[in-house]
């Protein structure tokens, strides 16, 4: 038995010890293999490391050895981690029921404990009170005895010894009565005296009464109110008698009775004088009371007897008796009246003398608790026996204090204990939710790998598609089509560009989700970006009849350093969303108006402007107040997260951009959704206007990595105000930053060919004027202001600087014919300006100026752009070159002079995307080569090649453009025996359609040059080449 034990015990330990090492173990495992094996989700990852080594070998190894584990030790420390868990559990569970019937238990130890104390403490207090009780009952008793006793003694002195006697009935019944005091238990005292046979008949003459019988007194006890005295029947012939000759008031009926004539005073006298001692009869009804009673009889002696006379001897020297008369039940009574718990306790008094058959002396048969004290009681006379019982009224009363304490006990230790349980148990729900948790995070993070990497599959499977329908739609329109077939193809293009858009919105809202939206940060020109979004939106506005304008205030910088394609994109989703939701009002007119500022400039005059009217809009209809919209930013407070924005050494800039419309405004109902992706304010809304309803989701995320923020005021029928603010840097030539960064967007505006030119701007609304002189001063034109044509007038006429150019709006134009026809007239009497009408519509102009018979002037159709302005004056003025615009003729013209003759390389494994590439390069002179794979792609640019550029697809079989790039690259370094490789360096730009993985930094990372999307934008790829390309 003993090695049974011993090997048990050992398989126990070892038990023990193994499953810390399992978990030791695997949390090296974990560790070591998760940083080599866990990121090589992809094939590049893992053609990337396979190279690498390490103490456990190469890569395959390392495969070889996590299979191995897997299959022989993973599993098992996996088993004995969860058999130790649940079994873990188990016993808990068990110890916790253990300690809950332990604490039972000794709760109700404790109970039994205090209940046992508390009934010992009853039962101790139950013999205090009934001892204290007979011991007072006694004591008083031995006085009145000792009393009675000396009285014996007074009358053997008084009466016996002196001749004639000195004691007399008068005389012993006022003695007595007086000392009754010091006998508090008697009733009443008397004297009986001795009286032979033969001196009865002198004895009766010399007291004059004869002696009567006691025993029919007995037979027939009689009230007070009847006793008579003559009545009783003399005694019968005896050889002695004890008539009784004194006796107090209170029983002085008994004079003259016979007390030996009774047969229980008859006992208690002889054995009185055979003792010598107090003796007590057995108790009877008292003559005349009828209450229970004793009498107490001392015998009275001649001559004092030696403590060792015979009981012959007593007889013989016996003169009489003295006899005290005890009402028990009164004497009792009053005795517990002078206790103050007499109330709670029963006292009962028995004579006990025959314990077969006890005579109760005082009490009654009231039940009371179970429990009883019996104290002796020592009346003086040995023969008698008698006993006090006592037992409380009232039943024990119920435990509480041994309740309140158990149960307290009890409650308070299985709290404790279902504290520590619930502990226990909850830091074992903990571990499970842990243990779920990184197990849903595992899964939620291959979720969002495998999301990101299907979203970048299916943009890129859905984008090279359309790369080549949209680029072969590019090639057919430089092809010779007639009217009808540019118009289709226009709208095939449009279509595909729409469902691109489509995409790469969804897309954004999928890098929102996964937090992989990220910001670029160059040098940017913020108006030249709004040319561009009016351009987009241009041809919607018109056909709808509503005015687009914009406005950006002379303080905010010509460069700013930030994301400029994110920032058009929030600009393009809000005016799009303007210019969708707008429907023609009742005059089929309206606007739409951008506009923005420095924040500091906003604040400082935000307590003097007064609100906006709607003579002070752009439109002349009433908008939502601006105000409104930024209630609550943190931008406008001191303590918001810019501090102090009026800083003049801070390079931040912090813009405020608000976009202002006069259409039906949004329901109230569905402004606290506006800004949830996926929501439209009406179902209707998405299926007239088109749309996903993520475009102000991302728009505010947006805002949101900008640093800023946004917010909406719209009031049904009224319109809609968005505004947000954003933080750039200043990218001035100037700044420290601007300084270091290349610009993009940079305007090409002819403003040195206006320089000094002044201008006229006839215009009846302020707002309106103020936009068409800021795109006017952006071409270094001065403007003047003035609200009609006689105002104009009168400033041509008689200014002091000569007017070239009037701008005239329509509405004052179309107001009347007659002032137009004068205005006209008299301009031409002094050196005639150029007169242009600013419109929004050209169909509703003709037909007014052709009834008004006025020359026709040129026609500006609105939005204002300064670059469009800058063309508008020179074909009119005939000066500086026509050609000079930011329209694609700019792009195509230079990427012409760049790359004609150059010899470009184009790798793709896509043929559609091939020869669209080859087809765009091919159209601006350039010679192409086209390639399918990765490999070709090295074999190819391996020095020394005829190639000036390669133009690399990213996504390929076999060898990605990454891998393609990075050998190529290896190749021109080992190639280049001085060190210096830019002789053999070839400029490589990547072309995806992956918007997800293609972006510029990965791009540099790997070793290209540059990047462009599918399918090419001229001004994209013409910045690109030009950094390598000198013009030709």
């Amino acid at each position: 038995m003993s090695l049974l034990h011993v090997v048990g015990f050992g398989l126990k330990v070892g038990h023990l010890l193994w499953v810390p090492c399992c978990l030791i173990v695997s949390f090296i495992y974990l560790n070591w293999f998760n940083c080599n094996l866990g990121i090589n989700h992809n094939h590049n990852c893992s053609n990337n490391n396979k190279w690498k080594m390490g103490f456990l070998g190469d890569y395959d190894g390392k495969v070889w050895l996590n299979n191995w584990w897997e299959k022989n030790l993973g599993n098992t420390c996996k088993q004995y981690y969860y058999k130790y868990k649940m079994l873990r559990r188990s016993w808990w569970r068990k110890l916790w029921h253990a300690y809950v019937v332990f604490w039972i238990v000794i709760s109700s130890s404790r109970f039994l404990h205090m209940s046992s104390e508390a009934t010992e403490k009853r039962k101790e207090s139950l013999v205090s009170l009934c001892d204290e009780r007979a011991r007072m009952l006694q004591d008083q008793f031995n006085v009145s005895m000792n009393h009675i006793q000396a009285m014996s003694i007074l009358i053997s002195t008084f009466h016996h010894a002196m001749d004639p006697s000195a004691i007399d009935q008068k005389t012993f019944a006022r003695y007595t009565e007086r000392t009754a005091f010091e006998r508090p238990l008697t009733s009443g005292v008397a004297y009986a005296v001795r009286v032979l046979h033969s001196e009865r008949e002198q004895f009766e003459k010399q007291q004059g009464w004869t002696i009567k019988r006691m025993d029919t007194l007995e037979q027939n006890p009689v009230q007070e109110d009847d006793f008579a005295l003559e009545a009783l029947e003399p005694s019968p012939i005896q050889e002695e008698y004890a008539p009784v000759i004194f006796a107090q008031e209170t029983i002085k009926h008994v004079i003259s009775v016979d007390v030996l004539s009774g047969k229980e005073d008859q006992e208690n006298v002889l054995r009185a004088r055979e003792s010598g001692k107090g003796v007590l009869t057995a108790p009877f009804r008292l003559l005349k009371t009828n209450r229970l009673g004793v009498i107490l009889t001392f015998a009275v002696y001649k001559k004092e007897l030696p403590s060792n006379a015979t009981p012959d001897e007593r007889i013989q020297a016996t003169d009489g008796y003295l006899g005290g008369v005890f009402d028990i039940e009164s004497l009792v009574e009053k005795l517990l009246q002078q206790l103050a718990s007499k109330q709670s306790v029963i006292v009962n008094v028995y004579d006990t003398t025959n314990h077969t058959d006890p005579i109760a002396m005082y009490g009654s048969d009231v039940l009371g608790d179970e429990f009883y004290h019996v104290s002796t009681l020592n009346f003086g006379d040995p023969f008698r026996k008698h006993e006090m019982h006592c037992r409380f009224k009232q039943k024990p009363p119920w435990p509480w204090e041994a309740i309140h304490s158990s149960v307290g006990m009890l409650v308070i230790a299985v709290l404790i204990g279902y504290i520590l349980y619930a502990t226990v148990n909850r830091m074992f729900i903990s571990e499970d939710n842990y243990n779920e948790q990184m197990e849903l995070k595992k899964r939620a993070q291959a979720a969002d790998v495998a999301k990101s990497q299907f979203l970048a599959t299916v943009s890129h499977e859905i984008r090279t598609p359309m790369n080549g329908v949209l680029g072969m739609l590019n090639m057919l329109m430089d092809t010779d089509l007639d009217v009808t077939q540019q118009e289709y193809v226009r709208t095939a293009q449009g279509s595909g560009k729409a469902l691109v858009s489509l995409i790469n919105e969804v897309l954004d809202q999928a890098k929102i989700d996964s937090g992989k939206l990220e910001l670029e940060a160059v040098v940017f020109d913020l108006r030249a970006i709004l040319d561009d979004v009016l351009l987009l939106f241009s041809e919607k506005s018109q056909g709808k009849g509503v005015e687009l304008a914009v406005y950006v205030s002379d303080e905010v910088p010509e460069q700013l350093i930030g994301d400029p394609g994110r920032f058009r994109q929030i600009i393009t989703n809000l005016m799009g969303n303007s210019i969708k939701l707008f429907v023609w009002q009742f005059t089929e007119k309206g606007h739409i108006f951008v506009t923005i500022h420095l924040v500091e400039e906003v604040v400082h005059s935000i307590e003097v402007e007064p609100q906006s009217t709607s003579k002070d809009t752009l439109s002349g209809y009433p908008v939502a107040d601006i105000r409104r919209s930024w209630e609550g930013f943190k931008a406008f407070s001191q303590e918001g997260p810019l501090g102090s924005f009026s800083s003049p050494s801070s390079e931040l800039v912090n813009l405020i951009v608000s976009v202002e419309d006069t259409g039906v405004g949004i329901p109230l109902e569905a402004q606290s959704r506006i800004f949830t992706p996926f929501m439209q304010v009406d179902p209707s809304i998405s299926r007239k206007h088109g749309g996903t309803g993520i475009g102000l989701s991302i728009s505010k995320c947006l805002v949101g990595r900008m640093n800023g923020e946004i917010g909406f005021v719209s009031i049904p029928n009224i319109g809609s105000t968005f505004t947000f603010t954003a933080v750039f840097t200043n990218g001035s030539p100037n700044s420290k930053e601007g300084r270091s960064q290349p610009i993009n967007n940079q305007p090409h505006l002819a403003s040195s060919e206006f320089h000094g030119t002044n201008a006229l701007v006839i215009d009846p609304r302020p707002i309106r004027a103020k936009v068409s002189r800021y795109h006017l001063q952006r071409l270094d034109i001065r403007v003047e202001l003035v609200s009609d044509l006689d105002q104009g007038l009168s400033l041509i006429t008689n200014g002091n600087s000569p007017i070239s150019i009037v701008f005239i709006e329509q509405e004052v134009w179309d107001r009347d014919s007659s002032i137009s026809s004068h205005f006209v007239n008299n301009t031409r009497k002094v050196d005639p300006p150029k007169l242009f009408i600013l419109v929004n519509s050209n169909s509703s102009f003709r037909a007014s100026s052709v009834n008004s018979g006025d020359p026709f002037p040129v026609v500006i159709t609105k939005p204002l752009k300064a670059s469009m302005l800058a063309v508008t004056l020179q074909r009119a003025m005939g000066v500086g070159n026509r050609g000079n615009t930011r329209n694609v003729e700019l792009p195509s013209l230079s990427l012409h002079h760049l790359l004609r003759g150059r010899r470009i390389l184009v790798v793709d494994d896509n043929s559609v995307n091939r020869t669209v590439a080859a087809g765009a390069l091919k159209k601006y002179g350039a010679d192409v080569v086209c390639i399918s794979s990765g490999k070709d792609a090295v074999a190819k640019l391996n020095p020394p090649h005829q190639f000036d550029a390669c133009f690399m697809d990213i996504q390929m079989p076999e060898m990605d453009g990454f891998e393609a790039t990075r050998r190529i690259r290896e190749l021109e370094a080992s190639m280049d025996g001085d060190g210096n490789n830019s002789k053999l360096h070839v400029p490589i730009l990547a072309m995806t359609a992956d918007v997800m993985q293609a972006t510029n930094e990965e791009c540099l990372k790997t070793g290209m040059d540059g990047y462009v999307s599918k399918p090419f934008e001229a001004e994209q790829l013409y910045r690109e080449v030009s950094r390598f390309f000198p013009p030709s």
